[in-house]
């Protein structure tokens, strides 16, 4: 079912083993697929580092998101390696520390800017970069984004939960500008995750507690590993028809009010946890 023999696909975004971007290159390779990663500047290094972790090491391009040049320079290099893209991850986020973590009321216009910039813009950036790599995929190219659910606001998160709404919006637009052409662009939204860009946040431990006492499936912070499932069936023809979506992995979270630790003793079902 999810076959990825002969593929090649672009991975952003991986500092450790612990992201979602790791698990899912690690993922897409015992699937049979080839890889490159990207990282840039000193933080280019942990990422070789991380890359040299997985099953087969794979090069690590350079591409700092903020920068024009290094969309077209990596697009370049792609072209060169591959006749075609099949998909690519975007899994970059990041804001100045006085963008988020209390600081909304007080945030000037250039920090707010540069949250957006990296958090949203980057993926216009990223896809419209690669499309003529993507559509010379025999299925044409699939880029997937990992979000955070960005329909309430959560104390903290600010001008980053603002970039992630608009990173939202970003996905629908370049859905409907290159489904045209057979490219598809997704979501996945995954609950809070112990990595870097989750640790940059001070109310981190307040929003996992939350988040592992009232999901209904229950939730992990530690456990990354499982939100690639999502990602493979976006990034795979089985999403062939999918296209500008959310999908929300986060133990449904975000279908729930007051959550199942709310749960009235008596009601039909399991005992609440």
């Amino acid at each position: 079912m999810f076959s990825f023999d002969g593929r090649c696909y672009l991975i952003t975004g991986v500092l450790n083993e612990d992201s979602i971007a790791w698990w899912t290159a690690r993922a897409l390779q015992l699937a049979g697929a080839d890889i490159v990663l990207t990282g840039f500047g000193r933080a280019r290094r942990i990422t070789e580092k991380s890359a040299a972790a997985l099953p087969s090491p794979p090069d690590v391009l350079e591409l700092d998101v903020t920068r024009a040049e290094d969309f077209t320079a990596l697009a370049e290099e792609l072209s060169r390696r591959w006749d075609g893209l099949d998909g690519a991850v975007h899994a970059v986020a990041a804001a100045p520390r006085d963008a988020i973590s209390g600081n909304f009321l007080t945030t000037g216009p250039d920090s707010a800017a540069a949250a957006f910039r990296t958090a949203a813009y980057s993926l216009h950036s990223l896809t419209v970069a690669l499309a003529p790599q993507l559509r010379r995929s025999p299925g044409r190219g699939s880029v997937v984004g990992i979000d955070f659910d960005s329909s309430a606001a959560w104390p903290g998160y600010d001008w980053m939960g603002v970039s992630k709404a608009a990173l939202g919006a970003v996905c629908r637009y370049l859905a409907m500008y290159l489904g045209p052409s057979g490219i598809r662009v997704n979501l996945v939204a995954a609950g809070p995750l112990e990595t870097v860009a989750g640790r940059g946040i001070a109310t981190f431990d307040a929003i996992a507690d939350r988040w592992e006492q009232d999901a209904p499936l229950g939730w992990d912070r530690n456990a990354a590993q499982r939100v690639t499932g999502p990602v493979l069936f976006l990034l795979s023809e089985l999403a062939a028809t999918v296209t500008g979506e959310i999908l929300h992995a986060d133990g449904g979270m975000h279908a729930v009010a007051m959550g199942s630790g709310t749960v009235v003793p008596g009601t039909p079902g399991e005992e609440p946890r």
